[in-house]
């Protein structure tokens, strides 16, 4: 599992950089906004987090679509779907890589963006958080979305389509927690262990659904 975590990493930086393009495409997403609700800075600094979370959840949708399509390309896929393998705890790992090499450096990028949106530092370091705990739950449901998807030629999009309505809780109590930790009436703790539970519960049904997918996909 260990050499199978480090080869997808490998892979995902080999293939045209996934990190980096995550990067510029959420940066590009974060920079677009003050030029359509204009310069003033006390707005953009209320709207700031949720800004920085639709644009880290559309940046982790981009590369979905080859979590499982090169292993299939090359054979892989066949070997890892072979009856010793056990597929789930496959998936799991796969999972992990992609979240270490896509959603992962989203992360470390936010509290840069945050800057950009005039937050404080309580928001910055409150969005750095929930994204970090409820990121994960992203890369567990595009596993099942592109599980679905990767006996398509062209899936990418399809992958976005069934995995988008998906991460929407996940949007919801992230931005939540974000915004409670800087508006004093609201409570951080609660919407914070909803998000912390959601990444959980996905950690167990987004494996295994793909796992059932792809045991579909090879009949």
């Amino acid at each position: 599992m260990l050499a199978l975590f480090i080869r997808d990493l490998k892979l995902s930086v080999r293939a045209g950089g996934g990190a980096l393009i995550g990067i510029l495409f959420f940066l590009t997403v974060v920079a677009v906004i003050p030029f359509g609700v204009g310069p003033d800075m006390n707005l953009l600094s209320r709207i700031g987090p949720a800004i920085v979370w639709i644009g880290a959840l559309l940046s982790a949708l981009l590369g979905l679509d080859r979590l499982f399509q090169a292993d299939r390309d090359d054979g892989t896929l066949d070997l890892l779907l072979m009856p010793e393998q056990p597929l789930v705890a496959t998936v799991f790992v796969k999972c992990l890589a992609h979240w270490a090499s896509t959603c992962l450096p989203l992360v470390i990028a936010s509290p840069l963006l945050g800057l950009f949106m005039n937050m404080n530092e309580v928001a910055i370091g409150a969005v750095m958080l929930t994204l970090l705990v409820g990121s994960p739950a992203i890369a567990f449901i595009g596993a099942a979305g592109a599980a679905v998807a990767v006996a398509l030629p062209r899936g990418g999009l399809l992958v976005s389509i069934l995995v988008l309505p998906l991460a929407i809780p996940v949007l919801i109590f992230g931005v939540s927690a974000s915004y409670a930790a800087v508006e004093d009436p609201a409570p951080f703790l609660p919407p914070f262990l909803f998000l912390v539970a959601l990444t959980m519960i996905f950690a167990v049904i987004g494996p295994l659904a793909a796992a059932l997918a792809l045991r579909q996909a090879a009949d």
